[in-house]
Order: C-alpha cells, then structure tokens, then sequence
C-alpha cells in the first residue's frame, strides 16, 4: 500500500473540453472551464487548482506557477453524459446501454402507474428547468396540493414540492414508491430526485433536502471491495445517493461545496487511525450555475472552491492522496440547459510528492478506481488502467 487513504473531491460538471465522440452527443466545442475562463477579465483565479495543473490540461488562461500536481485528462466510455453514468465508470462500471431518457416527457403508461402506486396525481410532465417549473406552476401546486413532475435531458424523474404543501418525509416516501415500484422495467431511469423549495410565489428556493434516489448498479464496484476487505469507505455529499449507499461504511449527506468540503475535513481528521477511501461530489457547479447558465455564478463557485481546496490541502499527511476530478461536462455558455460530454480533468498531490508527473489523456474513467484498487490491494477492476505507479 502506498497510500493510507485517499480522497477523491468530485467537482460536478467541471468539464475541460469536448470529447472525441462530443458530436454524437451534439456537444463538439462545449468547453466548460475554457468557455469560463475567457469570461472572466484576466482568467480564473484559481491558483491551488494551476498549481495541481489543471493550467497544463484546461483550455485557460496561463500563469507562471510552480507544478506540484499529477495532472491528466480522462475521457467517458459509458453511453451517457450523467452523473450516475460518470460516477459508475469511475468505479469500474462502464455503461454501456444508456439510461432512458424522455424526449417529449412522460409517457401516459409511466404516469398512470405513479398515481396507482403513490396515491398522487400530478403537475407538469414536462422537460423542464427546475427553477422556473416551480415558479410556473407553483400557484396551482398550492391550490391542488399535488407534485410536480418534470425530466431533463437527462435520464431523471424529478419530484418537486413546496415543504408547505407536501412535508419533507412524504416527498421522500413519493420517491421511495417511485423508485422502487414506478420507474422500473423499461423505465428504470437513472435517479429519482426529490426537490423541496420553501417560500412565496415569486421567490421560491430550493432546499439543500434533495435526495437523489439512484437505480442499482448490476456490478460489483469499488467501494464493495474496499468495505469487504474492511477499509473505511465514507461518502459526504451526494456520494450515498449516487452509489445507492451499496459498499459505504459511513454516509453524510451535506447541502453545498461549503458544507461538503467542511465535512470531508471533518470525517478525514477524525480518522486518522483508520486506512480507505473518503468520497466527496460538490454539486453546486453543477446545479446551481451550469444548469441556470449562470456563467458568472459558475466562475465564483470555482474561485470560492479554489480557496477551500487550499486550505484542505494544508492538513494532509505524506500517507495521504488527493484526487480532484469531475463526471461530466455542463458548459454555462452552451445551448440548452444540459450536460455537456467532455473531457474531464484529473489532478493529484500527495505532500509526498517530489515534483509534478504527466499522466496524460486517460481512456476512461475506471482509471481513477483501477488506481484506488491497486493502492488497497483489493483486485483488479474490469476496466482502466491504473496510474498508481506513475504517481511515485
């Protein structure tokens, strides 16, 4: 074993340039921290991340800096430009049938069954932004006090409700029910998510309650490995959701990067005696500004997590490893409101390190948990190649 623990800090939706197969996606130029950077007078102010090396591997701005990082980009094999899609892959689980999506909302069939089983009938079934749905139809969701539903591009069947209207425990019982008994078969989508909001007509917002409710994985991924063998695997953010909580010793669900990254600081300070892996997604690039295409918000959130991931970085240990990467794309200037399929970075640092490493263009993501194998000694992964090596 080389490392006593590593962390792995998913930021969602951080892409670095379009993929090869970009173009079957509709995506060829999407450019999620280039499009960013040249937004931003003078660059992205992110010298934690340039000093990892994200300078060498993004389409941004360069500055001089000293290298200390392994550095690299990783490219998606699985047929889907999800979240569920990328976290998988990174953990050894390539998709290769994509989740089902709905290009003209819910089918009829879909629908019926989500009354019969939940006992609700419903608002909206319309692809649909998540802030302006609720905004539209929120009047009548008081008046009828019932759901509203909507998808996305993505393979997602999202349940809104005002905490007023339908309380926080029967929003998530309505998406139990919908997981387990609604969305099945042919419509096994990739997560059922739970969106509370509070407020009045006009100002609703939505809360740090969501609940993403993940279909099962059909394989073995790296987190079952890690617990059989007896490490720690601990999950903060929406890491529990994402995985179905399947192989996790420890789970906590956090609202935003601030409190992700102050969690994550948390759970490793406090097991320091234990060895395994601690997992973190900051979902707020992702779904407070790529989604809004808010491409002044989504440069803030990257500077502001650039200063906590400084700090973070200052309380590691030579036994510990740092891995920084993203599942996706969601470039804030593309059209739509979308993912976009890219290229995503991978940045590493140990204070152990001598010097920065090149680990060039990686051909999946399964890299990242062929890595984390290697390094516990629990197997070999189905797919990746491990960089474990190339890190010494």
């Amino acid at each position: 074993m080389q490392y006593k623990r590593i962390i792995v800090i998913v930021t969602d939706s951080v892409g670095a340039g379009d993929a090869p197969d970009a173009a079957a996606f509709g995506d060829a130029g999407a450019d999620t921290l280039g499009h960013i950077d040249a937004h931003v007078p003078g660059g992205l102010r992110v010298p934690t991340l340039r000093s990892l090396g994200w300078g060498q591997i993004a389409h941004i701005h360069r500055e001089d800096t000293t290298l200390r990082g392994a550095y690299g980009l990783m490219e998606e094999q699985s047929a889907g430009k999800d979240t569920t899609s990328g976290h998988w892959e990174f953990m050894g689980n390539i998709v290769e049938t994509p989740f089902p999506t709905f290009a003209h909302a819910f089918p009829p069939d879909l629908l019926a069954a989500f009354t019969e089983k939940t006992g609700y009938d419903y608002l909206g079934n319309e692809i649909a932004s998540g802030t302006e749905i609720i905004e539209r139809l929120g009047a009548e969701h008081f008046r009828t006090k019932l759901p509203i539903v909507y998808t996305s591009a993505d393979s997602v069947f999202q349940i809104a409700a005002h905490t007023d209207v339908i309380p926080l425990d029967e929003l998530y019982r309505i998406c139990e029910i919908t997981r387990n008994e609604v969305c099945v078969g042919p419509y096994e989508v990739g997560r059922i998510i739970a969106r509370p909001f509070v407020g009045t007509l006009g100002h609703f917002v939505r809360t740090g309650d969501r609940r993403d409710y993940s279909r099962l994985p059909k394989k073995k991924m790296v987190f079952s490995y890690l617990s059989e063998a007896g490490y720690s695997v601990v999950g903060v953010g929406k890491i529990g959701d994402i995985y179905a909580h399947i192989g996790l010793t420890e789970s906590y669900h956090t609202p935003d990067n601030a409190a992700d990254m102050a969690m994550l600081t948390e759970q490793l300070l406090s097991h320091r005696d234990r060895q395994g892996l601690f997992m973190v997604n900051c979902v707020d690039f992702d779904s407070q500004y790529g989604h809004r295409r808010n491409t002044a918000g989504y440069a803030q959130c990257l500077e502001d997590f650039d200063a906590m991931l400084g700090e973070f970085l200052t309380k590691l240990q030579d036994d510990e490893l740092v891995i920084i990467t993203s599942d996706h794309g969601n470039d804030p200037t593309w059209k739509g409101t979308d993912h976009t399929r890219e290229r995503v970075p991978i940045v590493a640092w140990s204070p152990s390190f001598t010097g920065p490493v090149d680990l060039g263009i990686r051909s999946t993501y399964a890299d990242l948990g062929q890595t984390i194998m290697e390094n516990f000694g629990t197997g070999t992964l189905p797919a990746g190649t491990s960089f474990l090596k190339e890190l010494r």
